[in-house]
């Protein structure tokens, strides 16, 4: 099995930033250093109560699988359970807020946030079935049923949907929706568990496509019974540090990925946009196509994948390594941490997905060093 992910992995990669791809991830160790306490939080430091996040703790098990670092993944993986679940992740989805109020530390918020829960979910599927930990399997399928029956809603014009959380997000006026919430290689893993999420992905692809008119993602967004997409009435149409991960997923999709060429296409002007200002726009009106400002270098990593897929002029692409290494990432930057962590490691050939949204991590490959 390792043979053939071997296999498949080196088929799957384009030219890349560096030779050596399979051995030890320094990045993901100063993450854990900087980022990650003793007992595995995630520590997000620009908030005074030195919060964590469920996201934050669904990206750091994603990263410990890709780097291979199972005592990392399971320290994670308990802490997220103990403080975040009442304990047991198969019967309560994670409360996305943790953090200091009132000298105790606690949940702050205990709404789900379903971006992180598909993450985990993920992490654990695969977990599972690279490192065969069936434990983790059982868990992350438990983890996907719940998701299932206390997010997803039937939304007229569109059909089956994950909203951003369980409550907050459906009203009279429609269903507020994330498109950074949804990545289409995650729901075509999922598709493998159940037929729902196959579907669910198809109109995960159509909701991308729909509100982004000239090519440019907004943060959120309004599905309305009667108009299908609206501007979101909290945020209008602004695309800034929620939508930069949907050019992320988009930029990692596998060939052979449904709709990936057509969703390349259509996001297109967010490459050409990047290209002529030599770095990416900090944000943009969904609607009218207008730019604003420039991105932080957080912003160049999320875009290495989908300029070395989406352009045949790498000038663009190196331009944004080029940002990185002269001005890499705050060490204790959260989100921007993040951010390079996704897009560098997929750059350096970390990981890849395939077609069917399954993980290849170098690592299935013998280390070259």
């Amino acid at each position: 099995m390792r043979q053939l992910l071997a296999v498949l992995l080196v088929l799957c990669m384009p030219a890349v930033a560096t030779a050596s791809t399979t051995c030890p991830w320094p990045a993901w160790e100063r993450f854990k250093a900087e980022l990650v306490s003793v007992d595995g939080r995630v520590l997000d430091r620009s908030d005074e109560r030195l919060i964590t996040t469920s996201e934050g703790q669904s990206y750091a098990l994603f990263f410990a699988l890709v780097g291979n670092d199972r005592q990392a993944f399971a320290k994670l993986l308990r802490w997220t359970g103990n403080n975040l679940a009442e304990g047991d992740l198969s019967r309560h989805l994670p409360a996305w807020l943790w953090g200091r109020s009132k000298q105790q530390w606690q949940v702050l918020d205990s709404n789900n946030a379903s971006d992180a829960d598909l993450w985990i979910a993920y992490s654990l599927l695969e977990a599972g079935r690279l490192w065969d930990e069936p434990a983790y399997t059982q868990l992350g399928t438990q983890m996907l049923w719940r998701i299932a029956a206390q997010t997803v809603r039937k939304l007229p014009g569109l059909g089956v949907m994950l909203l951003p959380a369980d409550y907050g997000f459906e009203d009279n006026r429609g269903w507020r929706l994330n498109p950074s919430y949804l990545p289409p290689q995650l729901f075509d893993r999922f598709a493998l568990v159940d037929p729902l999420w196959g579907e669910m992905a198809g109109n995960v692809r159509r909701v991308w496509l729909q509100a982004s008119p000239k090519g440019f993602a907004p943060d959120w967004l309004l599905w309305t019974p009667a108009a299908g997409i609206e501007p979101d009435p909290e945020h209008g149409n602004a695309g800034d540090y929620d939508a930069i991960r949907v050019y992320l997923w988009l930029g990692m999709l596998a060939n052979g990925a449904p709709q990936r060429d057509e969703l390349l296409h259509h996001f297109a002007p967010m490459v050409a946009a990047t290209t002529q200002a030599g770095l990416p726009p900090e944000s943009v009106d969904a609607r009218s196509g207008k730019l604003n400002g420039h991105g932080p270098a957080g912003f160049s990593a999320a875009l290495l994948p989908l300029l070395a897929n989406a352009s045949a002029d790498p000038t663009a692409l190196e331009a944004q390594r080029k940002r990185l290494r002269e001005q890499p990432v705050d060490a204790q930057a959260y989100y921007n941490q993040v951010l390079a962590m996704f897009g560098q490691g997929w750059d350096e050939a970390r990981y890849r997905f395939d077609n069917q949204g399954r993980l290849l991590p170098a690592w299935s490959a013998p280390c070259s060093e």
